[in-house]
C-alpha cells in the first residue's frame, strides 16, 4: 500500500495543574517555541484525576480551554480537548467527583467501582450528553475520548457491568433471564460448548454496550459541529470484544468524518525495558483492527507517575519510534508533570524529542498505513471468552490465551499482528476454540506453530489428520531437550537444551508426542541427566493434505529460546513453515526485533536492538532481489550497504552497527 502521509503526527497532552494558570501555560508556549517542530499538536486534559466529574467544573473549565485553544493555534498549533473521564476509571478524588444516583460500575459478585459509571444508566447518559455538548461548544479541532471508556479494570473490581440495568439488556438480546448468580455459573460451568456459548454472547453484549455509547456521543458531538474529528483511546481490549473496526465507523457517523486512534498499553520506566517492546506489539494488535481510513493513529506514551528519573528521555524517544514501527502514524506524548511548578526539569527530554523527531517523520512517511508481515499469535475477538474455560471464575480470571510469540520476536523474526498478515501462526491452549472451522482450516492450511495442549485441543476438535501428532504423556521433571539429525537443526544435532523444569518459578511439563502419520518427523526427544532417553519426541514437523506445514514444539514452546541452537533451529522451522515467504528475517545470532512492510514491492524494514549488548554484523535475510539498501540511524543518517549473496529468495545484506536499545529503518 502506497503511504498516505508525508510526516509524523506528533501531540503532546497538558494535565490541567499546567494549562489552567497563565504563568504555567505560557512557559509551556515559550518551550515548545524554543523547540519549535517537536509537536504538530496541543491537546488539554479535562481533570487530573479519574472519575467523572460535576458538570459545573466542566463547563468552568471548557470556557478557559476556548482561550487556551485560541493562543495555541495563534502559535501554529492544532488544539484539542482530551476529555478523561467519560464514565470515570478509579476510587479517586471521590469527595470532589460526580455525586448523585448514578449506577456504578458493578462486577458479577455485586461489587462496584465508585469512581466509575454504567454506560446503560440513562441519568449518566444525560449528563455523558451534556458534557459533551459543552466540550464541543468549545470549539476544540478535535475531540479524544479517553480509555476510561472501558470495562475491565476499574479498580477495586475487575470485570463490569452486571448491574440490573445491564442484565435486563443482556436478558432481552439473548432471550434468557440471569441473576448475576445464575449468569457466572453458566458461564462456569457445564459442557464447553456451552459455556463459550454463553461467554461468547456477553462479549457480543460488551461490543454492543459501547457501540452504544458512541453511538450518543458521536451524535452529540456532531450535531454541533458536524465535522468534528473525533479519537479514542484504547488498550488491548479482549474483554469488551475487541470491536474497534465497528466503533470506529460508529464514530466516524453517517457523514463518514475523521476519526482518530490512540492506542496503548502499560510502559511507565526504566525498570522494565522489555515492556516497552511488549506494549509495541500489543499497540501493533490494536492498530489492525482498525479500517484503512483511520490514519491519524497516535500512541500513547504515558511516564506516569511523571517523575523524570523513572524514564530516560532515550527510552522516551525509543518508545515512539517502536510504536511507530508497529504500527502507528503519529505519538501522543503524556510525560511532563502534573503540577503547578516549572518544567525546567523536563526541557532535557522535550529537547530530546526534538532531535529525533526526522526520524518519527521518516517512520511515518515511509510506512504510511501498511502492515507488518511474518509471525502471527493467533487470536479473534472472542479470545477472551476461552480464557479458564473450565472455571470457576470468569470473566474476572479470563484472559486471551494467546501464543506467547515474544522471545520468538527477539531472535529476529518478523512480527505480524493479525492473521491476514501473518505467513506463520502461533497457536496455544484453547485458542483454537475461540476460531470458526473456516479460520482453523485457514491456518491449518498454512503453516502453523503449536504447543502440546493446542494440539491436543485441535485433535479433540476433529482436526486431527491435520496435526501429524498426539500428546501421550507429560514430564514434569528432568527433563532436558535433545536436538536430532534433521535438516532443520542443521549442523547442531545433538545440541542440549535444559529448562531446568524442577525449578518451581518456571516449571513446564514436557509433551512426549507420538507420530500418527508416516510423514510426519521428529525434530527433539527428552533425555535425563544421565543422557538416557524419556521420549523418543518432544517436537516435530508435519505437512498435511491441506497443503499447510505444522511445527508441534513439546517443550518450553514460548520461552527460554535464545540459545544458539535453539534460535536457529526456530528461525529454520518458522522459514520452513512458511515455505520461503517470510519477507525478511535476522540469520545472525542476535537480539533483534523486526518490523517489515512490502509497499509498492519496494521492502521497508525496521530492526530495534533490545539488548544492552550493541549489535555489530547483523545478518539479515530479505525476500528481494535489491543489490543495495539504505540505513537510516536515528538522527536520519545514512548508509548504504550492498548484499552479500542469494538464499534462495533471500538477499543478504550485513548491518554494520546498531547501538544498544536504538533503532534503525531500511529501504531497498
Amino acid at each position: 500500500m502506497t503511504p498516505t502521509m508525508t510526516k509524523a503526527c506528533i501531540s503532546f497532552r497538558i494535565g490541567v495543574p499546567t494549562w489552567v494558570p497563565d504563568a504555567r501555560f505560557h512557559e509551556l508556549m515559550t518551550l515548545f517555541e524554543k523547540y519549535q517542530g517537536v509537536t504538530d499538536e496541543v491537546t488539554f486534559f479535562t481533570s487530573e484525576t479519574h472519575p467523572c466529574l460535576p458538570l459545573p467544573v466542566i463547563q468552568e473549565r471548557a470556557a478557559l480551554l476556548a482561550v487556551r485553544m485560541d493562543q495555541v493555534r495563534a502559535c501554529g498549533y492544532r488544539s484539542g480537548i482530551n476529555h478523561l473521564a467519560t464514565i470515570g476509571h478509579h476510587n479517586e478524588n471521590l469527595p470532589h467527583s460526580l455525586t448523585g444516583d448514578y449506577t456504578p460500575l458493578t462486577d458479577i459478585n455485586g461489587q462496584v467501582c465508585l469512581g466509575s459509571r454504567c454506560p446503560n444508566d440513562e441519568k449518566l447518559r444525560d449528563y455523558i450528553t451534556a458534557t459533551y455538548q459543552v466540550l464541543t461548544a468549545a470549539r476544540p479541532d478535535y475531540l479524544w475520548i479517553d480509555d476510561d471508556v472501558r470495562l475491565y479494570g476499574h479498580m477495586p473490581i475487575t470485570a463490569g457491568c452486571f448491574c440490573e440495568t445491564c442484565l435486563a439488556i443482556y436478558a432481552d438480546a439473548s432471550g434468557t433471564r440471569h441473576t448475576q448468580e445464575s449468569l457466572k455459573a453458566a458461564f462456569n460451568t457445564g459442557a464447553v460448548e456451552e459455556i463459550l456459548r454463553h461467554r461468547k454472547a456477553w462479549l457480543a453484549h460488551n461490543r454492543r454496550m459501547l457501540g452504544r455509547l458512541f453511538t450518543l456521543i458521536e451524535a452529540t458531538v456532531h450535531a454541533i459541529v458536524p465535522t468534528m474529528p473525533l479519537g479514542f483511546m484504547t488498550g488491548d481490549r479482549f474483554y469488551e470484544g475487541y470491536d474497534f473496526d465497528a466503533w470506529a465507523k460508529i464514530l466516524a457517523g453517517p457523514e463518514h468524518r475523521e476519526v482518530l486512534w490512540r492506542p496503548g498499553g502499560g510502559f511507565y520506566s526504566d525498570e522494565t525495558l522489555p515492556g516497552m517492546v511488549e506494549k509495541s506489539h500489543q499497540i501493533g494488535r490494536q492498530v489492525s483492527m482498525l479500517p484503512e481510513t483511520v490514519v491519524s493513529i497516535q500512541s500513547e506514551i504515558e511516564n506516569f507517575p511523571y517523575q523524570r528519573l523513572k524514564k530516560a528521555a532515550r527510552t522516551t524517544a525509543l518508545e515512539s519510534a517502536s510504536h511507530l514501527a508497529a504500527g502507528c502514524t503519529g505519538t501522543a506524548f503524556n510525560v511532563l508533570q502534573p503540577y503547578d511548578e516549572p518544567l525546567d526539569e523536563y526541557e532535557p527530554l522535550v529537547a530530546a524529542l526534538h532531535r529525533v523527531r526526522p526520524f518519527y517523520d521518516l517512520l511515518a512517511a515511509t510506512q504510511g498505513r501498511a502492515r507488518p508481515q511474518g509471525l502471527c499469535a493467533a487470536w479473534s475477538k472472542n479470545s477472551f471468552a476461552v480464557g479458564n474455560v473450565s472455571g470457576p471464575d470468569w470473566p474476572d480470571a479470563g484472559g486471551s490465551l494467546m501464543a506467547n510469540v515474544t522471545e520468538f520476536l527477539e531472535i529476529g523474526l518478523p512480527a505480524a499482528y493479525h492473521p491476514r498478515d501473518a505467513q506463520v501462526t502461533a497457536l496455544a491452549g484453547d485458542a483454537a476454540l475461540a476460531l470458526s472451522d473456516a479460520e482453523i482450516k485457514a491456518l491449518l492450511s498454512r503453516g502453523i506453530y503449536l504447543d502440546g495442549p493446542a494440539l491436543t485441543r485441535l485433535n479433540e476438535m476433529g482436526y486431527g489428520e491435520y496435526t501429524g501428532f498426539t500428546v501421550a504423556a507429560y514430564h514434569d521433571t528432568d527433563g532436558i531437550e535433545e536436538l536430532l539429525p534433521h535438516a532443520l537443526n542443521g549442523p547442531y544435532a545433538g545440541r542440549k537444551r535444559d529448562n531446568r523444569q524442577s525449578f518451581r518459578w518456571w516449571n513446564v511439563p514436557a509433551a512426549e508426542l507420538l507420530l500418527t502419520s508416516p510423514t510426519a518427523q521428529p525434530l527433539s526427544r527428552i533425555i535425563d541427566y544421565t543422557g538416557a532417553e524419556m521420549a523418543t519426541c518432544t517436537s516435530g514437523v508435519f505437512e498435511n493434505v491441506l497443503g499447510g506445514r505444522v511445527c508441534v514444539a513439546g517443550y518450553f514452546p514460548w520461552t527460554l529460546l535464545q540459545t544458539l541452537p535453539k534460535s536457529a533451529q526456530l528461525k529454520a522451522i518458522t522459514r520452513w513453515l512458511s515455505r520461503d515467504t517470510l519477507p525478511a528475517y535476522v540469520a545472525s545470532y542476535h537480539k533483534i526485533n523486526l518490523w517489515v512492510r512490502d509497499i509498492d514491492d519496494t521492502l521497508a524494514v525496521s530492526l530495534l536492538n533490545p539488548s544492552l549488548d550493541d549489535a555489530c554484523d547483523i545478518v539479515l535475510l530479505l525476500r528481494t532481489r535489491a543489490k543495495r539498501i539504505i540505513i537510516y540511524d536515528m538522527e536520519c543518517g545514512q548508509t548504504i550497504i550492498s548484499s552479500e549473496g542469494i538464499d534462495g529468495p533471500y538477499s543478504k545484506f550485513v548491518v554494520p552497527y546498531i547501538p544498544s536499545w536504538r533503532m534503525v529503518l531500511m529501504t531497498t
